[in-house]
Parts: structure tokens; sequence; C-alpha cells
């Protein structure tokens, strides 16, 4: 993956392009983590790699949900409203049952139906807004697809933001000497392959 995103001919294939560069920082800043690295909560934040990662799928698995559904609502869910609180808590935590490797296959099943669905979907369909959830404007009846993309666009920026400091916080690693030994970009004076300590 270069180190931003393509030029793109039109709006829709920006957007693409957009989502795929941000979805695919997580897998750049897990690079070389072992399962307890990543389980790790270095900073001042309860957030670890891992958890990241769980929670960019999951964020993304919700409002693909609801751009598939558009212009409907996508169908409720019939679980309590305890046990759906106890999963988006959830979300966040990378749990000792869990596997690095699992949370990110899980996360590029995710990313590859998100793109699948900005690239057939009309851009300008209506995605209603749900207006018991305290977060969302009550005074907003719905967005558009293209808005929903723009909004992941920023999620998924926000996040990879957090799993930067968080991983330079576990091992001094940065985000373009991730990339860089990810992808085997030939080192430079600008930047070298990030290496495990000895």
């Amino acid at each position: 993956m270069p180190g931003l995103p393509p030029p793109a001919d039109g709006e829709r294939q920006t957007l693409i392009e957009f989502l795929r560069f941000n979805q695919n920082a997580f897998f750049s800043v897990a690079h070389g983590m072992t399962d307890e690295q990543a389980r790790a909560t270095p900073s001042a934040s309860a957030l670890s790699i891992g958890g990241l990662a769980k929670h960019a799928a999951g964020v993304q698995r919700g409002w693909l949900a609801r751009v598939v559904a558009a212009p409907d609502f996508p169908p409720p869910d019939p679980r309590p409203l305890e046990e759906q609180m106890a999963e988006h808590a959830d979300q966040h935590v990378m749990r000792d049952d869990e596997t690095l490797a699992d949370l990110l296959e899980d996360l590029r099943t995710v990313n590859d139906e998100v793109v699948t669905a900005f690239a057939g979907k009309d851009l300008d369909t209506p995605v209603p807004v749900p207006h018991e959830v305290p977060w969302f404007p009550s005074d907003v009846d719905s967005w558009t697809v293209r808005w929903v993309a723009l909004h992941l666009v920023e999620e998924l920026t926000r996040h990879a933001g957090h799993a930067d400091i968080i991983r330079e916080t576990c091992d001094g690693a940065t985000m373009y000497e991730l990339m860089a030994a990810r992808e085997e970009w030939p080192e430079t004076g600008f930047v070298k392959r990030w290496r495990p300590a000895n």
C-alpha cells in the first residue's frame, strides 16, 4: 500500500480509495505484534491495537447494514438492550480468547464487504437516521450513502490515529516504518523498515 491514497477518477472511486487506505492502516499498525502486545493498553487510554481492529470491523459492520438496507432501516435487533450494550462494550476489547490474526481476518472480510457495497449503491440513496440513538441528530431524517462513506473515512482515520499512538507507546514503532516493513518499501534516508528489537 502506498503512503497516500492513489489518484482516482470520479467521486465514487475517490471515496473508495480513501476508505481502503484507512481500512488498511490497522494492518500496518499491527504489523509484527504478538497477541500479548496487541492486547496491551500502554497509554492513558483503555484501548489496545486488537481492540481498535475489532472496533473498526464492528463499526463498519453496523454502517454497512444501514447502507445495504437503505432507503429502509435494517431489521431491528431483537436482543434486550443490555445484551446489545454488552456487545458494544466488548467491541473495544481484545479478550484473552481472541487472537490478533483472527481479528484482522474479520476486519479484512468486513473491509471487502464495505467496499463492495459502496461500489454498487447509489451515493444519493437516503440512509434513515435512528432517532432513538441519543448521539444522532433529532432534526435530520436521513443521511446519504455518500455521507456514510465520508463518516466511515472519519471514523477509521480517528481510530487509526489512536492505534498509531498506542503502537508507538508499546515499542516505539511509527506508521511509516511499519508500512515500509509490511509493504517492503525500499529503504531511504527518509524511512527505514521497522524491525523488532533484539
